[in-house]
């Protein structure tokens, strides 16, 4: 954690100034049609029993109290009882199916980004933060759940009651009605304003939030380093300053809001009073009922609550149309590495031929330097070839496109005959098979970690694939055998073991093409000679890319390419490169000394010993 990364942040993005991003959801409620039809009928029968109260209200008056007849107030009030159970019900089917349709909506979205994130390249990766994404996944789709669940329905309901409650008022009293119309514009011109700059400050909350998520990812997924290095002061000061910047967006945010809802009742109430002191003069004229007046003050009290309420919702709306900003930028994030219209398929059965000529490639994080420049490749089937030489020589780099986490700028690679660009990644990596240099465990027992890449694989066969790469015998000792959870990135593991229940998650896999990056690093000499035999007998008979950083490990390749700078600078076997000198020749130089370093008791096995070169 850099103090680079302090300063970097998402708060450069494009922001929207309305409630627009909202209405791109709206395609994820079309599956829900029905069940948002009934929803809809529901919310407009809870209105209008709603609006007849003004009409009961009037009959009580007018009708059961000028009467004088205890009947007929009974029957006023039998009316009423009718219009709230009615209303009761609306209100009940209402609040069910509009947060079951919210509830439901935002699932869909969980999903669908979910989706789209597991879909997109590597190079997104390269530039975005983890923590970011995962914020986006939880604080901003809670955000979204209360918006779509309630405030939705809360501002169709109060969009309902402003125009019900405006077409009653002109039925009551036209004259009051212009008055109180009037005083609208008053209301909302500053709930716009205002509610302009809650927008902007929702989205930098939010926003906030998510800086706060990615530290957060980054110091647990490297805590032990953090208290190797004794840094957790630094991180607590940094994360505190995270947390201070979000609380002091939300505290700006809330003032706003607070502002809002208090101007607009405000404004709101100073209308209503206006009407009152202008209907008693009416009535005390004779030109209004008592009945007349009760119900279109209910009538103006519902159109100024209606008012007050949407110019409430409209800030939750807008911190909803942020969050939902932020959501539909992933959704709608194009992949750079994605399946073409018309994909070719490999000739089967995948013989693990590769191809490379004039292969150019720069990462998008480091557009100015080369990772690979102008690598030419003729991997035959079967064969074992060894990539050598200093770190950001373009090893790894030659694994990752032909993987396709990338494509290469210039310059074509093929597997079988076949351009890596014209093949489904999903049906190119479904033959080939990667032992990385830190192999990745995930939070379940050994036999899904196994058959990760084999779903269909029955227990006999990840029995046999653990014991192929010796991993069978530390496996049986676990407290539950295979069924034991192996923790989170596989921390109740050591690192050689980690490494050998990577390898037999490729023996299972059975690939056409086999790339190892140093894979026995982590082993221990007795280990190293077990997993050796395991990989010599699972390369058998298959095309083998082999990292290899200690040269003793490639003595067996077929071929040994020596990268630096992005090139190859020298091709042959162990002994023809030692014998010309050179880098190759360096490397082992220096690996020597590093061998004789080791004290004078020392001695690397005979049969990992180079040769008297060495």
């Amino acid at each position: 954690m850099s103090p680079q990364q302090d300063a970097a942040g998402p708060q450069d993005r494009p922001r929207s100034t309305n409630v627009r991003p909202l209405l791109r959801l709206l395609r994820f409620t079309w599956p829900y049609a029905g069940q948002l039809l009934l929803a809809l009928l529901a919310l407009v029968l809870a209105a209008g029993g709603l609006l007849a109260f003004g009409q009961v209200i009037q009959a009580v008056v007018d009708d059961g109290l000028s009467s004088g007849s205890p009947a007929m107030l009974d029957e006023e009030l039998l009316i009423f009882l009718a219009v709230v159970a009615g209303l009761s019900l609306a209100i009940m089917l209402r609040s069910y199916l509009l947060n079951w349709i919210g509830e439901r909506v935002v699932a869909d979205v969980r999903k669908a980004v979910f989706a789209r994130v597991l879909a997109l390249d590597a190079g997104f990766f390269e530039t975005s933060r983890t923590g970011e994404i995962i914020a986006r996944l939880t604080s901003d789709t809670a955000l979204l759940q209360v918006v779509v669940g309630s405030t939705l329905a809360m501002a169709l309901r109060s969009g309902l009651l402003l125009i019900g409650g405006v077409v009653m008022l002109a039925i009551s009293s036209p004259r009051l009605t212009g008055l109180v119309l009037a005083g609208v514009p008053l209301v909302i011109l500053p709930s716009w304003l205002i509610g302009y700059r809650v927008r902007r400050l929702s989205r930098q909350s939010q926003d906030r939030l998510g800086d706060v998520g990615a530290y957060i990812d980054e110091a647990l997924h490297g805590i032990r380093t953090v208290q190797s290095f004794c840094h957790e002061a630094v991180d607590r000061a940094r994360y505190d300053d995270r947390v201070e910047a979000a609380f002091v967006a939300a505290r700006r945010r809330s003032l706003y809001s607070a502002l809002l809802s208090g101007l607009v009742t405000l404004l709101t109430f100073a209308a209503i009073g206006g009407v009152l002191w202008f209907g008693g003069n009416e009535v005390l004229r004779g030109n209004l009922s008592g009945g007349e007046l009760s119900a279109f003050l209910f009538y103006a009290i519902l159109v100024a609550g209606a008012v007050g309420s949407l110019s409430d919702i409209a800030g939750q709306l807008l911190r909803g149309a942020g969050a939902s900003e932020r959501l539909m930028e992933l959704l709608e994030t194009v992949p750079a590495i994605a399946a073409p219209a018309r994909p070719k398929t490999l000739p089967q059965p995948v013989t693990g031929w590769v191809q490379a000529r004039g292969l150019v490639f720069r990462y998008p994080a480091r557009p100015e330097t080369p990772a690979l420049a102008g690598i030419d490749l003729n991997m035959t089937p079967g064969q074992r070839v060894a990539l050598v030489g200093p770190s950001g020589a373009g090893k790894s780099t030659l694994f990752h496109l032909l993987l396709r986490f990338y494509d290469p700028a210039q310059g074509s690679l093929r597997l079988d005959g076949v351009e890596l660009r014209d093949l489904d990644p999903a049906e190119l990596r479904r033959h080939i098979a990667i032992v990385p240099q830190d192999p990745v465990i995930f939070g379940a027992d050994a036999w899904e970690n196994i058959r990760y890449g084999m779903l269909a694989a029955d227990d006999a066969a990840v029995r046999a694939a653990a014991r192929a790469a010796h991993a069978d015998a530390f496996l049986q000792r676990l407290p539950q055998g295979y069924d034991t959870f192996l923790g989170e990135r596989g921390v109740r593991l050591s690192g050689g073991e980690r490494q050998r229940i990577a390898i037999a998650r490729a023996i299972l896999r059975d690939p056409a093409l086999l790339l190892l990056d140093e894979a026995t690093s982590a082993l221990d000499a007795e280990s190293e000679r077990l997993v050796q035999d395991a990989l010599e007998r699972l390369m058998q008979g298959r095309t083998s890319i082999v990292i290899a950083h200690r040269l003793a490990t490639v003595r067996g390749a077929d071929r040994i390419l020596v990268l630096d700078q992005g090139r190859i600078v020298a091709a042959g076997r162990h002994e023809e490169l030692l014998a010309a000198g050179g880098l190759y020749a360096r490397l082992a130089a220096l690996q020597f000394s590093a061998d004789q370093a080791q004290g004078p008791g020392w001695e690397r096995p005979a049969e990992l010993r180079p040769a008297a070169a060495w």
